[in-house]
């Protein structure tokens, strides 16, 4: 607030009263100075003040550390928050890595177990890769990569690293159609390993099972017993794994046997699978068996210098003389002669 001209500042009015009490107060201030510098005097009193000003400034303050706090907090809640997405998406992408892990290993188990496969059975095969299913009640059927491009035919057996799998009944450009052997329009020559009983395997409408309806009374088959190729027909090589009898039973007119196999192949699971190429029919006449005779190590050394060979001369045997007994002369005068 201004002051008036009239209203004087009692320190500051004019005169030599008031220049004298500006002085003394300089002079009292600058002896309290130099005193609490040399001998702290005012130290004590200084302890005391602090004591009673310091919980004003902390009351001060305490906006500016709230809103420091409350800064700090949403910042660090923040980055927390950006932190845990962060290590979700770590912990979903290494999740997902390791699933995918899993799944080519057990992919490249299958790939062994077919290159094995091939390996033992030293036919002509071709790798081929599932696309595409086609299970329904009437239909089993799967679409490969391969078709017409990669010189695959009708009728070519398909076979994965457990068994038979089914044939090639339609091929396009690039892709071709393999009916399973558990389709109901499907029939597969087999035998019982066990016995060596000759039947025919059928499909079923169950789609996981195959029908073995014509089975003598008498045959001997058992739930376990083995199935496997017959080779009757031409089209399925012979001893290739089939399945396995679940189930023996008598068909309701009691005139035959009825057994359920599950297929040894893994019709629902199996991503990569091999197509057999028939084997080429050999032109002309089988090869001649090898020439017969004593060891090589008999024979004798080529290059060993040739000794003459000494002429040997049969051995003659003379005849040996057969004793002819003398005739007996008697010494009487014949008869009718004249001594």
């Amino acid at each position: 607030m201004a002051l008036n001209r009239d209203e004087q500042s009692p320190l500051f009015a004019p005169g030599v009263a008031g220049t004298l009490r500006l002085i003394v107060y300089l002079a009292l201030a600058c002896v309290l100075m130099v005193l609490d510098h040399r001998g702290g005097w005012l130290s004590n009193v200084r302890y005391g003040l602090s004591i009673v000003v310091e919980p004003i400034y902390r009351i001060a303050g305490l906006p500016s550390q709230g809103f420091q706090a409350a800064t700090v907090a949403f910042a660090d809640r923040q980055r927390l928050t950006e932190s845990n997405q962060r290590l979700r998406e770590d912990l979903l992408l290494a999740n997902a890595k390791l699933n995918r892990m899993a799944s080519v290993a057990e992919q490249n188990q299958r790939l062994k177990e077919l290159l094995d496969t091939q390996h033992s059975l030293s036919l002509n095969v071709q790798l081929a890769r599932l696309i595409g299913v086609d299970l329904g009640t009437f239909r089993h059927r799967i679409v490969l990569n391969v078709g017409a491009r990669d010189k695959v035919q009708a009728g070519q057996v398909v076979i994965d690293a457990r068994g038979v799998m089914g044939q090639i009944v339609e091929v396009m450009p690039t892709t071709s159609v393999a009916m399973l052997i558990t389709d109901p329009n499907h029939a597969i020559p087999v035998t019982v390993e066990r016995t060596g009983l000759r039947t025919v395997a059928y499909g079923s409408r169950a789609g996981d099972m195959l029908v073995l309806p014509n089975i003598p009374v008498s045959a001997d088959v058992q739930a376990g017993d083995k199935l496997v190729t017959s080779g009757l027909g031409g089209r399925f090589p012979p001893g290739f794994p089939v399945g396995e009898v679940r189930d023996v039973a008598q068909t309701p007119s009691g005139t035959f046997l009825s057994a359920q196999a599950k297929p040894a192949a893994d019709l629902d699971r199996s991503e990569d699978v091999l197509l057999l190429h028939d084997l080429a029919e050999q032109d002309g006449p089988p090869p001649l068996a090898p020439n017969a005779g004593p060891p090589a190590s008999l024979a004798p050394d080529p290059n060993a210098p040739a000794v003459p060979a000494t002429p040997t001369l049969p051995k003659v045997t003379s005849p040996t003389a057969t004793q002819v007994p003398a005739r007996a002369t008697s010494s009487a005068p014949a008869a009718g002669t004249t001594p």
